[in-house]
């Protein structure tokens, strides 16, 4: 079996892109630190699609480890689409539109 691709839906890019800008505003470096903490993450979910708790009926959750974020995604059969770049204290649920 082919390994899957890593998608974002277009929101997910903005909000993972916007929290990134948001650490860096806050602590130089802390940024740089976010983005590859979270593609570190996402880069494991084709070999591990599993990874993420169950999040609903078709969704699963990936925590990011270090941040209050957690990855929203859907496992396809040809790839992972990452559906939200959530942040954990949010309001539930803004992400439905997405799907």
């Amino acid at each position: 079996a082919s390994v899957r691709s890593v998608e974002f839906h277009p929101e997910a890019q903005d909000e993972f892109l916007s929290a990134a800008q948001f650490y860096e505003h806050q602590t130089e470096g802390l940024g740089l630190d976010f983005i590859a903490t979270v593609r570190h993450a996402y880069e494991r979910l084709p070999r591990f699609p599993a990874s993420g708790a169950p999040f609903g009926r078709r969704l699963r959750r990936l925590f990011v480890p270090k941040f209050p974020y957690g990855l929203l995604y859907r496992v396809e059969p040809e790839r992972i689409y990452i559906i939200a770049v959530m942040h954990l204290h949010r309001r539930p649920g803004y992400w439905r539109s997405r799907l």
